[in-house]
Formats: structure tokens, C-alpha cells, sequence
């Protein structure tokens, strides 16, 4: 069931759980994205939360070089796992990437540009990731803020289907689990 402003019941527990890790870790940002590789092997790498999409659909940025986008062209089926240690708990949140509007995904790109500092815009002038090492000159530490936003820049706007929580404290640890489906309603399990 939708809390009183709208979210699922899980998004003030999640909330809480960063705020518990801290708000200047940069744990309480990093995610690990699990997706279907084109040989149809398991692939996960750890990504940075950038924000939600919608009550139900969290943002990500990749670079759309990278093996994830035609990973996810074939699959877009993604299960993420946010691990917060000092909180004790683990969120289990599957859905799928999902292709947005043109406009609004020019839109959502610049916003999630714009929001980005010299250095973290600096990434997206780095190499093709997974090519052979390029030299140290290839790697800028700074881009101009007027800079333009580089094509391989992309938005994985994930919408959940699912979400589990389990909390690693107390005996014995509480799991629950929360399906758009059913309108969010909780249901406990077996840790």
C-alpha cells in the first residue's frame, strides 16, 4: 500500500537506512546492477544511485559504450542489490530499464548532466571502458561545466516490480518483501 505522500512503503525505509549509513558516506550511494550478459552469463558491477525517476523507478548513469547497453537492449530484466553496512541492510530491487519518451529522456539527460560537478563530468570524456589501458593524459580529471553532454552519456531509469529488504539485525533478522502487483502490500518471510 502507497504511504500518505504517494510512495511505495519501502521508500521511507531505504531512506532511512542511507540516512543511517550517512549522508556524506559514498556508500550510501553505490548499488550493485546485475544484468544478462549477450552470451546469456550473469554480469554484475557496482553503480552510483543519481536519483528516483518516479515513486517506483530509480536513476542510474552509464556510458553507453560500455557492454551494459547491449546487454540490456537483449534484457532489460536488471536486479539490483544496495547494501547499507552500518544500517545492517540489504535491499533487493528487481524491475526493468525502461525506454523513455525522446523528449524526456533529452530532458532527464541534461537535469542529470547539470547536476554533475566538473569531475564527475570529467568521467564521460575518459576512453572506451574495457579497451586496453589508453596513457595517463587520457584520463581529465576536469570538464568545463560548458562543455557539452557526449552522446554516450545514458540514463537506465530502472522501474521496480519488486523490492525485498532484509534487515541484519536483531534474532532472527526480518525479510520482507513488497510487489507492485499487489499495490506494495508487504509480506514477511524466513530470513
Amino acid at each position: 500500500m502507497a504511504t500518505g505522500d504517494g510512495l511505495p512503503p519501502w521508500r521511507p525505509l531505504l531512506r532511512a537506512a542511507r540516512e543511517r549509513e550517512g549522508r556524506r558516506s559514498h556508500q550510501n550511494r553505490w548499488l550493485q546492477l546485475a544484468t544478462v550478459g549477450v552470451d546469456g552469463t550473469p554480469r554484475v558491477r557496482t553503480l552510483v544511485f543519481r536519483g528516483w525517476g518516479g515513486p517506483a523507478a530509480l536513476d542510474l548513469l552509464t556510458d553507453g559504450r560500455s557492454a551494459k547497453g547491449a546487454e540490456l537492449a537483449l534484457q532489460p530484466a536488471v536486479e539490483i542489490c544496495w547494501l547499507l553496512p552500518r544500517a545492517r541492510c540489504q535491499f533487493r530491487l528487481r524491475g526493468v530499464v525502461q525506454a523513455l519518451d525522446p523528449e524526456l529522456e533529452q530532458q532527464e539527460l541534461e537535469r542529470h548532466w547539470q547536476a554533475l560537478s566538473p569531475s564527475g563530468r570529467a568521467l564521460w570524456a575518459w576512453p572506451e571502458p574495457g579497451r586496453p589501458l589508453a596513457g595517463a593524459g587520457a584520463f581529465p580529471q576536469q570538464w568545463p561545466t560548458e562543455a557539452p553532454r557526449p552522446e554516450h552519456f545514458q540514463l537506465l531509469r530502472c522501474v521496480l516490480n519488486e523490492v525485498e529488504l532484509l534487515e541484519l539485525c536483531g534474532h532472527p533478522h526480518l525479510r520482507r518483501r513488497w510487489h507492485a502487483e499487489t499495490d506494495w502490500n508487504e509480506i514477511r518471510l524466513n530470513p
